[in-house]
C-alpha cells in the first residue's frame, strides 16, 4: 500500500510539472499572459512559436506516459496502473506549481493512453486528425478524440481498471474544455493557426 501511494504520488507530481511555463520563460517570457493563458501547446506554438509547441506538446506527453512506463515496469498491477494514470492527468490540470491551475490534459492523457492502450490510440488519433482536417479546430478535433476513448478501450476489451481509468480522463478533459465547448456552440471557437497571435483557445 505505501509502495501504491508514493507511485502515485510520484505520477501526481510528474504531471505536475508546467513544461509550457518552463520553455516559454527560458525565453523570457510567461506563457500564462500571452493569447488564451493556457499552459497547454496550443497556446504555446500560437504565442511563442511553432518549435516551442512541439517541445511543449512533447514534454506534456512524456509527463503522462513515463508514470505509466515506472508501473508497468515495477509490474504493480492494473489497480495501480489506473491509479497513476488518473493522477498523472490530474497533476497537469491542478499543478500545485501553477497555484493549482494548469492544462487541459489532452497531451497528457495521449501520454497516460501510450502506457496504458497504444491501440487505442492509433484509432483515437485518426479521429484527431480526420476532425481536425475538416474543421481546422484544434479544441474540436482533441474532445472528438477524447469522447470516443472510453468506447475505444471498451471494444478493444482493454481490462476494466484501464477502462475505467479512460473514462475518468475523458470526462476530466470534456470539462476542462467546458469554455472552448460554449465558444463552439455560439461558432466563435478559432481556427487554429501558428501565426503569434492573441486568441482565446
Amino acid at each position: 500500500m505505501l509502495l501504491l501511494i508514493i507511485i502515485v504520488a510520484l505520477a501526481y507530481l510528474c504531471g505536475a510539472i508546467p513544461t509550457g511555463v518552463i520553455l516559454t520563460k527560458r525565453l523570457g517570457l510567461d506563457i500564462r499572459t500571452m493569447g488564451s493563458g493556457n499552459v497547454g501547446a496550443t497556446n504555446v506554438a500560437r504565442s511563442a512559436g511553432k518549435k516551442v509547441g512541439l517541445l511543449t506538446l512533447l514534454g506534456d506527453i512524456a509527463k503522462g506516459l513515463i508514470p505509466m512506463l515506472l508501473v508497468r515496469f515495477l509490474d504493480l498491477g492494473e489497480a495501480a496502473l489506473a491509479c497513476a494514470a488518473v493522477a498523472a492527468l490530474i497533476g497537469h490540470v491542478f499543478s500545485p506549481f501553477l497555484e493549482f491551475s494548469g492544462g487541459k490534459g489532452v497531451a497528457t492523457g495521449l501520454g497516460v493512453l501510450l502506457g496504458i492502450a497504444p491501440l487505442v490510440i492509433l484509432f483515437a488519433l485518426v479521429v484527431f486528425i480526420v476532425t481536425f482536417a475538416v474543421s481546422r479546430i484544434i479544441s474540436l478535433a482533441s474532445l472528438a478524440a477524447t469522447a470516443v476513448t472510453p468506447f475505444l478501450l471498451w471494444g478493444f476489451a482493454y481490462p476494466y481498471a484501464r477502462l475505467y481509468a479512460g473514462l475518468l480522463i475523458a470526462l476530466l478533459i470534456i470539462v476542462r474544455h467546458h469554455e472552448n465547448i460554449m465558444r463552439l456552440l455560439n461558432g466563435q471557437e478559432p481556427k487554429f493557426s501558428f501565426a503569434k497571435t492573441p486568441p482565446t483557445a
